[in-house]
């Protein structure tokens, strides 16, 4: 096994990613996986959670602490950064604090793998980073930015980065279908910003195994990117409010669907790739491969080349409403 005695860190590793991360990887028996977050309390949930593992230790420091995230990657192998400020409205209304976590974090990251001579690095981004009409998705671009080009940064690291940029985590923290839940439940609107809004969407166990995957394949600086279906967040929206009532007991008509315009920062479609990534792009069953500009040009196994485009949610053929609502049972999302 890829992983069996070997030392990982996991930063934000008690995010709902990261968690899932550490779940995945103790199945492979790793000498250690050590957990660096801010929350204490969260670290105390999930040494609960997975019955005090004797491989798991657990670190409170901040990303954009260098100095801890150094004394971190101590003797660690692979890293997996996960860490982020993520919601679109709190990086709008607290910018420089987005940049702090999500550049100078990512940037402490980079700089410490080397020092430390870590093997490998996976960073976790966004296709909000494709685009971006918000600062969460140009944070998190400028991160990518910075992966792709630290094997041009000097210095005697043979460390390999790499990028796997996520669509939206089907019932992770901060994702829309808790809130849909959480609205329905109580019996009040559910909030759509906008009706025609498409997202692609990936469920936990498919963003976990391309994070571990990706960094098995990373030769250096590639950004791996799932192929995902598309869901219109109208039929989401009427999925829950079909499905809640029925488990929780609530009177059907009392669950409305209220449209509330979209929020600063807010597009209505997202998009995988660039175009000029997409002709560089190697296509493999389930995942694009863009390699780094900077990195010297690398073959893949049984990789062709894709069609040239961007790959928007808008111009994707979305998933039916019947898929979304064996989507949602399958994941037990309702």
């Amino acid at each position: 096994m890829f992983f069996r005695n070997k030392r990982i860190l996991i930063i934000g590793g008690t995010g709902t990613i990261g968690k899932s991360i550490a779940k995945l990887l103790l199945k492979q028996e790793p000498e250690v996986i050590r957990i660096l977050s801010r929350d204490e309390y969260k670290q105390f949930e999930l040494q609960d959670e997975l019955q005090g593992n004797a491989r798991l230790s657990y670190l409170i420091g901040d990303v954009r602490d260098y100095d801890r995230v150094l004394a971190a990657m101590e003797d660690i192998d692979y890293v997996f950064h996960t860490a982020a400020m993520k919601h679109v409205s709190f990086c709008e209304y607290n910018p420089f604090e987005a940049v702090l976590t999500n550049i100078v974090g990512t940037h402490n990251v980079i700089q410490a793998a080397k020092q430390q001579k870590v093997s490998k690095v996976v960073f976790t981004s966004t296709d909000k980073a494709i685009s971006p009409t918000n600062n969460y998705g140009a944070t998190k671009l400028s991160a990518e930015k910075l992966i792709s080009s630290a094997v041009t940064s000097g210095g005697s690291s043979q460390t390999v980065f790499c990028t796997v940029r996520f669509g939206n985590v089907m019932g992770s923290r901060g994702s829309v279908i808790p809130l849909f839940v959480k609205q329905a439940r109580e019996g009040r609107a559910i909030t759509v910003t906008d009706l025609s809004m498409t997202r692609f969407m990936m469920t936990l166990e498919q963003a976990t195994r391309l994070t571990v995957q990706s960094l098995q394949l990373a030769k250096g600086g590639e950004t791996f990117i799932l192929k995902m279906p598309v869901i219109r967040l109208k039929d989401l929206a009427e999925v829950v409010a079909e499905e809640a009532p029925k488990k929780y007991g609530v009177r059907p008509s009392t669950v409305k669907i209220l449209e509330i315009g979209l929020k600063p920062g807010e597009k209505r479609y997202e998009e995988l790739m660039t175009h000029e990534e997409s002709l560089s792009a190697y296509e493999l069953k389930d995942v694009y491969i863009v390699p780094s500009p900077y990195a010297a040009p690398q073959s893949y196994r049984e990789a062709s080349r894709p069609k040239p485009g961007t790959y928007s949610s808008e111009g994707e053929i979305p998933l039916t409403k019947e898929q979304v609502k064996k989507l949602a049972s399958e994941q037990n999302l309702i």
